[in-house]
């Protein structure tokens, strides 16, 4: 079977803030990645650890601090005006926040409609229809087009920023937690609607996420992060049934099992210490701190995102 091609490659990416008293928060640093096209890349992490930062940076939300993001051939971070235009048509995001992301003043059909606008795509007749039609492909009604925001409960508020980002159809859609905000009775619906439209529409994703099992649903790869870079990076079939990466391993113990048998016999990984500050990481390994397996070697060298089986990587020193 044909490899599709790489769609986005993310080389050394960089993204700091200053704050404070001119400190340097280095919430991104030196992430390394490629998805391919139809695929969906999932990323995960505890909170705080650069996820969303990583996506924001990705689509141009955010201006890299150093690095490169290439998307389709082109740097996404070097591109001219005209060509950054083009660039918001081909790559859209659904945010966290359903209840954040939606302009509480515009009815729904003009939220969806607003990048057909910017883009001049459709106008008349034919933007309503489709406003409509996406209204019916998330599974929502065309009366709701006139209503606003407030009128919906969460997870329709979610399927109105799907709808919003598929209005252009784009090829690429960074989903930053876009279940987390919403009850679990919902998540499935939401992520199902995901799987399908991507079959539908051919899309490419980066899921964003901490719920590992959801994750292991819908990606074909996963990337776990850890204070700004990458730890492991392998297809969602080998890194659950393989885990190298020790922190890795911490986060996939912590997941539930069904089985009783099964559950009562496996042991939880328990991290002791805390996550060390973006501000001011410590040099090597930024996990040791936390890492029953920590020697020497990890205090003073940063460990190399090398491919120890085929496309399973793993930035370790003692794998």
């Amino acid at each position: 079977m044909m490899e599709n091609k790489k769609l986005i490659e993310v080389k050394d990416l960089k993204k700091y803030f200053t704050v404070g008293n001119n400190a340097v928060l280095k919430a991104v640093d030196g992430l390394n990645f490629f998805i391919r096209e139809g695929e969906t890349l999932g990323l995960v992490g505890e909170s705080g650890c650069g996820k969303s930062t990583a996506g924001r940076t990705i689509i141009r939300l955010y201006e890299a601090t150093g690095g490169e993001v290439i998307f389709d051939g082109m740097n996404v971070h070097k591109l001219d005006r005209k060509q950054a235009k083009d660039f918001t048509k081909k790559a859209q995001m659904i945010f966290q926040d359903p209840y954040a992301s939606l302009n509480p003043r515009m009815t729904v059909g003009d939220i969806i409609g607003e990048g057909i606008d910017i883009h001049n795509i459709y106008s008349g007749k034919e933007r309503t229809e489709r406003i409509y039609d996406l209204l019916h492909t998330v599974g929502l009604n065309r009366e709701h087009a006139n209503r606003f925001p407030h009128e919906f409960s969460g997870g329709q508020r979610q399927r109105i920023g799907v709808a919003r980002a598929l209005a252009i159809e784009p090829q690429f859609i960074v989903c930053d937690e876009p279940i987390s905000a919403l009850d679990v009775s919902i998540q499935a619906q939401v992520v199902n609607l995901l799987i399908n439209l991507q079959r539908d529409y051919k899309l490419t994703y980066l899921f964003i996420a901490h719920d590992l099992s959801m994750v292991k649903h819908i990606s074909d790869r996963v990337g776990v992060m850890y204070l700004g870079t990458l730890v492991e990076l392998a297809s969602s079939a080998e890194l659950y049934k393989k885990p190298m990466h020790p922190y890795t391993q911490a986060l996939l113990s912590a997941i539930p099992i069904a089985d009783p048998e099964v559950e009562r016999s496996r042991k939880r990984i328990l991290l002791e210490g805390d996550v060390p500050s973006p501000i001011n990481p410590p040099p090597g390994c930024r996990f040791k701190s936390r890492c029953r397996y920590a020697t020497d070697i990890c205090s003073q060298e940063m460990p190399e995102f090398r491919e120890l089986e085929k496309d399973h990587f793993v930035a370790c020193h003692n794998v």
